[in-house]
């Protein structure tokens, strides 16, 4: 008897669910598989690697070079980016519309990843802007309008990470100890962007960005709670909120079939109530 046999049998007698028969009949035969996730992964942290080599050269040429020709070099790499996507890309819709071509996201994350440097080098250089912050902002409201422009995901999520970052530097500003204040943006960012996310997709503008807002905003306010369950004073008012949003992660994954938010609310609510548990039971071993 063969393997693939024994999958049928195994299959017929309800020992495998018809999916896991499939994969593991494509397996045993060697059937050819995508790599394009794994491509796409490489591709873009090849995109990245070019950038910081170039900023290591930068860094050991910069007194041969001189600050204006380093400017110039990286104006002229952002706008010949931003000029060949313009140039290549379709007509904006709401609705998705398909890259033009292979190597287009890449060209216009390496176009981003420029726009950000020549930012960040303006304000090392010469302090134009006299805070990071504003050139944290200003690049969040580019990538967010270049990320609806050309229909690219990945450039929304640079732009919301970046915001977040702006709202970290805002909160350093105020040079204030209090963690609490810190969480309660942390849980208004995250809940605008949920509440962003589900108004644009309502209004039938690039509907499938709406996973993107939910995924990161979920995990900005779980993160937000769980980080302040050890709290001495507010700690169970923040364990009791964990365990609330985690169990309504877990039953709107479950209800609109997204096992990403069941694992969040999985795994945030299990780390909160393991470090109250050992917190409340006082020896590591035991709580264990």
């Amino acid at each position: 008897m063969t393997t693939l046999d024994r999958l049928d049998g195994w299959k017929a007698s309800g020992v495998i669910s018809a999916g896991q028969h499939e994969l593991l009949r494509a397996l045993v035969r060697q059937d050819r598989f995508s790599l394009f996730v794994e491509i796409n992964a490489l591709l873009y942290l090849g995109v990245l690697a070019l950038v910081a080599g170039l900023f290591n050269v930068f860094q050991d040429f910069v007194v041969n070079l001189g600050d204006a020709v380093i400017l110039g070099i990286l104006v002229l790499l952002m706008g010949a980016a931003f000029a060949w996507c313009f140039s290549r890309a379709h007509p904006y819709a709401h609705d998705e519309v398909e890259s033009p071509s292979v190597v287009f996201d890449y060209v216009l994350y390496f176009g981003c990843l420029m726009l950000s440097s020549t930012l960040g080098f303006l304000e090392t250089r010469f302090g134009v802007f006299r805070d990071w912050s504003t050139h944290l902002f200003l690049a969040s409201v580019v990538f967010g309008l270049l990320a609806y422009r050309f229909d690219n995901r990945f450039v929304l999520t640079l732009a919301i990470s970046t915001l977040a970052g702006f709202l970290g530097l805002r909160m350093n500003a105020f040079d204030t100890p209090d963690t609490d204040v810190l969480r309660l943006t942390a849980l208004l960012f995250g809940g605008t962007l949920a509440g962003l996310g589900l108004w644009l997709y309502r209004q039938g503008v690039k509907p499938y960005f709406l996973d993107t807002y939910l995924h990161i905003g979920a995990n900005v306010v779980l993160l937000a709670m769980a980080s302040g369950v050890l709290e001495p004073a507010t700690g169970l008012a923040y364990f009791a909120a964990l365990l609330a949003l985690s169990g309504g992660a877990i039953y709107l994954g479950t209800r609109f079939h997204r096992f990403a938010f069941v694992a969040y609310g999985t795994l945030y609510g299990y780390a909160g109530l393991s470090a109250k548990l050992l917190e409340t039971i006082g020896g590591f071993t035991l709580g264990l």
